[in-house]
């Protein structure tokens, strides 16, 4: 993709998505790019990335990271054919964002799990005291983000872009994710909201009655610092 909402540069999405009219979750199809594709999630040295960031996610939100766990399991379970780009990792989907200098605008990533982490990892080769910041517009913050370093945010909900790099530098990243529809098409008894509003009206207006209070439930699988000491 070069037209896309997050920035001025080409981008591979791979994995599983779920949303905009679709009756069931599927795999990304890149057409002429799934070659490419294919190679960049076999290379082992982005498998190990993939690997790292979602176990950062499990130490430091072990009850979040164990939603995605179980989601994916039962999503296996029912559908076999569906695979995650990367096995042992608990994100179901990555972005490979390519240079030579990625820069994204201020955006959320608004089709992932509002309360759900991404992970994104910096790459290249640039002064990261001059530029390549991760700015988090809500909570006013401005973030050294050097190659080589992980970060995991509520993409969804917390507002964010990076600042250039310096000309003649380079920056590309890597990001996962997983989109909030795969959660609510398993917790639908994996049908998508129409399919159970017509098939089961009971537990649908059940659904519709949890929606006040799924933020709360969401916040409640973060870890507080306490839990992590």
């Amino acid at each position: 993709m070069r037209r896309h909402r997050r920035g001025l540069f080409a981008a591979i999405n791979v994995g599983l998505i779920f949303g905009k009219g679709s009756l069931a979750p599927s795999c990304l199809d890149n057409k002429q790019h799934t070659g490419l594709a294919d190679r960049l999630c076999a290379n082992p040295h982005i498998i190990r990335m993939a690997n790292f960031a979602s176990f950062a996610f499990a130490l430091w939100a072990p009850r979040l990271h164990d939603l995605y766990v179980e989601n994916n399991k039962l999503l296996r379970e029912h559908s076999p054919g569906l695979r995650r780009p990367f096995p042992q990792s608990a994100f179901a989907c990555a972005a490979f964002n390519f240079g030579p200098r990625v820069c994204t605008f201020k955006h959320r990533d608004v089709c992932n799990l509002p309360f759900g982490w991404c992970a994104i990892q910096s790459l290249g080769n640039f002064d990261a005291t001059k530029g390549g910041h991760l700015i988090l517009w809500d909570v006013k913050l401005i973030v050294e983000f050097p190659a080589g370093a992980l970060i995991l945010l509520p993409s969804a909900t917390i507002a964010h872009s990076n600042i250039p790099v310096q000309d003649g530098e380079e920056r590309i990243s890597f990001t996962q994710f997983t989109a909030g529809g795969l959660f609510r098409y398993v917790d639908n008894g994996f049908r998508t909201q129409e399919q159970l509003a017509q098939e089961d009206p009971g537990e649908y207006a059940r659904m519709m009655e949890l929606k006040g209070s799924r933020w709360q439930n969401g916040l409640k699988l973060f870890s507080t610092v306490e839990e992590l000491v």
